[in-house]
């Protein structure tokens, strides 16, 4: 099964040039913990989550209405094509230590983001259709 067919898509999404301050009330009223960082051409550039904003800004004592976005956000981005195989996305994000990926076309703009919930959530379907299975089997 390939990424595109899981990964959610509707994405939140964040300016580089926008501040922290923007970003975490964008967080707060989308009750999200990660926004996708994008470029002008909707490429991403880099991931910020609700650590960063604790741990790079909050407590080093920097201003979140006058600090960039693009001062605390994760870089580079590991992002995975829709058209991966699931397993080669898990592979890549397990290399990366990371636990959500955005998911770009073949243009490299965003379309979602592929989160280990995701997968797990995929996984126990599966095993709940097998187990099915299993029982009209007897």
């Amino acid at each position: 099964m390939s990424v595109g067919k899981i990964c959610v898509r509707t994405v939140h999404t964040a300016s580089p040039d926008e501040t922290v301050l923007e970003a975490a009330r964008r967080m707060a009223r989308e009750q999200t913990g990660t926004l996708v960082v994008l470029d002008l051409e909707r490429l991403p550039i880099g991931i910020l989550s609700d650590r960063d904003v604790m741990v790079r800004c909050v407590a080093e004592r920097k201003d979140p209405a006058s600090t960039p976005v693009s001062e605390l956000m994760s870089t580079p981005v590991a992002s995975v094509r829709e058209t991966m195989p699931i397993e080669d996305a898990l592979a890549q994000m397990a290399t990366c230590r990371v636990r959500r990926v955005p998911v770009v076309d073949d243009r490299d703009r965003l379309v979602g983001v592929l989160s280990l919930d995701d997968v797990i959530e995929l996984l126990v379907e599966e095993a709940g259709t097998i187990g099915r299975l299993l029982r009209h089997r007897s």
